[in-house]
């Protein structure tokens, strides 16, 4: 048996030698040259990648997959590589996070009625419910998850709809086979509120699980069929926040298990289970989802790259899709920012919007392949900030985290009202946008008081108010759009904060107090996770977070050569991180360039706004080879709910937003010999003529046949389909 980092102990043989009857779906692989047929789900498992690893659909309110025993960091989506534990497979999990919380309605297999209700401990399996599981043995791809349970000589697959989880658990000859309803245990990071689980008849469960956590009032309820009628239930643990089901069962005789959510009442789960998945056929289902997949990841097609190559690429797009999630019921219900439940209004609500992350790539590249659902996701934004009196910062289940800093829903605000993005309301996109804007918590109305935010009032002061100048410039460039010219010179003024900040005696941005002295002493290389200037970096990442005023930033320096040198420097400076609880966050890095976190995702495409693309291009082309992997130790940093893997896809194709809220892709370099993508305007081709590892440099470009004069393309011009050609040197 593969060795893992729980998988010392002594298992019998009896159980090692289980004949546990895999289905022909199961062993099935995906159809060679399919999209699904290069997604490997377990790049990002180790390290520190924290994806999540299960069954799911594109987008699905559902991440079906197994929740190990082990908590910590590198568990926030309750798996990771190097752990064979599993206390059940949960309904829900976040990807790529750097806290955690969900880990909803937890369902066990077990055998035998000895057994502890609890979550356990890492150093045995009987201090719990938890079992090893057979990596050896382990299948995972988009829509389907398999993993033999060890100790209990039970084969569980799943997989899902949106809204529903489809189990199959195949047991051996038993009398006291039980499936295990766990409410208890989403681990150390929440704790339950309010907790109810019954039996209807003999073959539905439901109930709901209300937690306070990082979510912090997070609402879940569910109901659960059986594909035949159990023998008795039984509420277990101390608190009766366990349900057994109990069934007798034959050799290798499989039981499955449906499992429907819903954030608004048990009879919106029911009715989520009618809708979607009314009937059994668990290897229909799986490959229906496998379906789902094939339609959203072929809206990209590749040529001139190596099975690798797409390996990483297509892994890379499926992390994309897994949120934001949808939230609301098929009856267009939801559960709103407010506690209160709303009326469907014939759009679709999503929910896990971490838009510190995810404003930068990941919503940018969902405008160009994913335009409907972008939509929706803007205008459920508007909706929160009905329910909430501001738009989200990280929303996750219907309540605020308020988790990172600035105001990251403003610029993906301002892009849908740029970009134009039919089925956006722009009017009460715009009002949210300003209305936020204005607010004066987090810090905001001491850099209204001020002109900035002292480090003497706000912790993470300068982090906090260069995100939130940035946000001012998109937010500048949407009145632009929407014609109201006093606030676009507000905002554009606002917008230039970030300069009180650098100190031309340094070189840097550094934290000054409400009386305008610098902080002291100053240390560029201090990335203390706490009682800090920044938040997840330094004053080396923090200088440049700028895109959206480059002129500005080169006058703080000096010259744009001034500018080129110091960034220049970023990358061959020492890398060396100090202070007290440095963050893990601050990783991938290349002198003080740090790809494993987001501040700097831009930071390579300034060459390009600077007019010296061939340096950024080499840069580029490092990150793209040295930091995206096949390994599950393949991403630099965290997931980040898609953020790392959509700045891959983006850069891959030679394009990147840099400029929050611009519409503007300015150019890299291609890795790619041609890029298809699917748009209403038919087909957008990228062309790279004459590329190769050796020529990297874009020398001139065309769009559908004309030479262009900038270094960028619209989105429109994306989005109207047509040819995007790059003549490489």
């Amino acid at each position: 048996m593969k060795q893992t980092r729980f998988g010392s102990a002594l298992i019998p043989s009896c159980i090692i030698m289980l004949s546990a009857a895999f289905s022909s779906y199961g062993l099935a692989a995906s159809a060679t040259g399919q999209p699904t047929s290069y997604v490997d789900p377990l790049i990002g498992s180790g390290g520190h990648g924290h994806v999540f690893v299960g069954a799911n659909v594109p987008f699905g309110m559902l991440q079906v997959g197994p929740t190990s025993v082990t908590e910590g960091w590198d568990w926030c989506s309750g798996y990771h590589q190097s752990d064979s534990t599993v206390i059940g497979f949960s309904q829900t999990h976040l990807s790529g996070t750097g806290c955690a919380d969900l880990m909803d309605v937890t369902i066990m297999p077990v055998i035998g009625n000895d057994l502890v209700y609890a979550r356990g401990n890492a150093s045995s399996p009987e201090s719990g419910l938890w079992s090893y599981a057979d990596r050896s043995r382990e299948t995972v791809r988009p829509g389907y998850y398999s993993v033999p349970l060890t100790r209990y000589g039970i084969n569980a697959e799943m997989t899902s709809t949106s809204r529903v989880g489809l189990h199959r658990f195949t047991f051996p000859k038993s009398e006291e086979a039980a499936v295990v309803f766990d409410l208890r245990d989403g681990g150390s990071w929440e704790s339950p509120t309010d907790i109810h689980i019954e039996a209807v008849g003999d073959r539905r469960i439901q109930g709901w699980r209300h937690t306070k956590g990082w979510a912090p009032d997070q609402k879940v309820f569910f109901v659960a069929e059986f594909s035949k009628p159990f023998k008795s239930f039984e509420l277990k643990g101390d608190e009766g926040h366990f349900g057994r089901v109990d069934f007798s069962t034959a050799a290798d005789e499989p039981i499955l298990v449906k499992v429907a959510l819903s954030a608004v009442s048990p009879e919106g789960a029911l009715a989520n289970m009618q809708a979607e998945l009314p009937g059994w056929d668990f290897d229909a289902t799986a490959k229906a989802a496998e379906n789902l997949w094939n339609t959203e990841l072929g809206k990209i097609k590749i040529k001139g790259a190596s099975d690798d190559e797409k390996k990483i690429f297509y892994t890379a797009l499926y992390h994309t899709m897994i949120a934001p999630s949808e939230f609301s019921d098929v009856s267009g219900n939801w559960r709103g920012a407010d506690g209160k439940v709303h009326e469907g209004d014939g759009t679709v609500k999503y929910t896990t919007y971490s838009l510190w992350d995810t404003y930068r790539a990941a919503m940018p590249l969902l405008s160009i392949i994913q335009p409907q659902r972008y939509a929706d996701m803007v205008n459920t934004m508007s909706d929160i900030f009905d329910e909430q009196g501001r738009l989200p910062v990280w929303h996750l289940w219907g309540c605020e985290t308020d988790c990172m800093v600035g105001s990251p829903a403003i610029p993906v605000m301002a892009d849908a009202i740029v970009k134009n993005i039919p089925g956006v309301d722009k009017e009460r996109a715009y009002k949210a946008m300003v209305t936020t804007a204005m607010d004066t918590i987090r810090g905001n109305g001491a850099r209204q008081k001020y002109g900035y935010i002292p480090f003497d009032l706000w912790n993470e002061s300068v982090a906090y108010d260069m995100e939130y100048a940035l946000a001012d410039g998109a937010a500048a460039l949407a009145a632009k759009a929407m014609g109201d010219n006093a606030n676009y010179k507000y905002f554009t003024d606002r917008s230039h904060s970030y300069r009180n900040y650098f100190d031309s005696s340094v070189g840097f941005m550094r934290g000054k107090d409400s009386n305008g002295a610098w902080r002291e002493p100053f240390n560029e290389f201090d990335t203390s996770h706490r009682a800090n200037d920044y938040c997840e970096g330094n004053a080396w990442q923090y200088t440049f977070l700028v895109p959206h005023d480059i002129k500005g930033l080169q006058d703080c320096f000096g010259s744009r050569d001034k500018l080129i040198s110091k960034l220049d420097s970023l990358f061959i400076v020492e890398s060396k991180l100090e202070g007290l609880d440095v963050s893990p966050d601050v990783s991938g890095l290349i002198g003080q360039y740090a790809h494993g976190n987001e501040p700097g995702h831009h930071t390579l495409y300034l060459y390009t706004l600077l007019g010296e693309p061939e340096k950024g291009a080499d840069k580029l082309r490092e990150v793209m080879t040295t930091m995206y992997s096949t390994d599950p130790d393949g991403l630099s940093g965290n997931e980040d709910v898609g953020q790392m893997s959509a700045w891959y896809l983006l850069s891959a194709m030679g394009l990147y937003e840099a400029e929050p809220g611009s519409g503007r892709y300015v150019f890299g370099t291609p890795l790619f010999d041609e890029v298809e993508i699917e748009v209403p305007g038919g087909m957008f081709r990228i062309v790279a003529e004459g590329n190769g590892a050796d020529r990297p440099y874009i020398s001139s470009a065309y769009l559908n046949g004309k030479k262009l004069k900038e270094n960028f393309i619209t989105y429109s011009d994306i989005m109207s389909g047509g040819e995007l050609k790059f003549r490489m040197k």
